[in-house]
């Protein structure tokens, strides 16, 4: 005895529910990827150039990685990007900075101390005269109700403090064209990438 073949109703029922089903699995993955591709784009809209995730050798035989190196208004800037919600104290002196997010508080290494070494390394490989800055910039998630150090920013306030080169290649941009370019060459793709 044989079973009856399965309407067509049933099979595209089928369908639906597992595309349901995958849909739903999928639009949390989607939604943080797309998060992640904003605040990169709005980090990347600041530079003219900009390298992304890289390793620089510290002239020791050691080797640092960047987040990002921008090539702005300013100069050169490390970027040290850091994602975490909710309200952080810090301030340069302390060893410790703490965040609070919701009911929890937790604490993280200040991270000036690895930034200032990394703005060194990138200092060493630009050369001579070459303004190079560093910026920890925390994205819009996290706020600092007693204020931040001056090299701590917000992803926000980035734009603003950071204007672009003048697509007119100015002296500055025809300036800093060859140390970019001792730094692409000298950059590693990370295996630390995080996006």
């Amino acid at each position: 005895m044989s079973l009856p073949a399965p309407s067509a109703a049933w099979i595209a029922a089928g369908v639906a529910l597992v595309l349901l089903v995958a849909l739903a699995a999928g639009f949390p993955v989607w939604r943080r990827y797309r998060a992640r591709r904003a605040l990169l784009s709005r980090i990347e809209s600041v530079a003219s150039r900009y390298l992304k995730d890289v390793l620089l050798p510290d002239g020791n035989g050691g080797w640092f990685h960047v987040d990002f190196l921008l090539l702005t208004g300013v100069g050169i800037v490390v970027i040290d990007l850091r994602d975490l919600p909710g309200l952080i104290f810090g301030s340069e002196p302390m060893t410790e900075w703490t965040v609070m997010h919701k009911h929890r508080r937790s604490t993280f290494p200040n991270p000036l101390g690895p930034l200032y070494d990394r703005v060194a390394v990138v200092r060493a490989l630009a050369g001579e005269g070459v303004p190079v800055e560093g910026r920890v910039v925390f994205t819009d998630r996290g706020s600092f109700p007693k204020g931040h150090p001056k090299a701590v920013t917000r992803l926000g306030s980035l734009g603003a403090e950071l204007p672009p080169i003048s697509a007119g290649g100015d002296a500055l941009g025809e300036r800093l064209a060859p140390a970019w370019e001792r730094l692409a060459n000298a950059a590693s793709p990370s295996q630390l990438n995080r996006g």
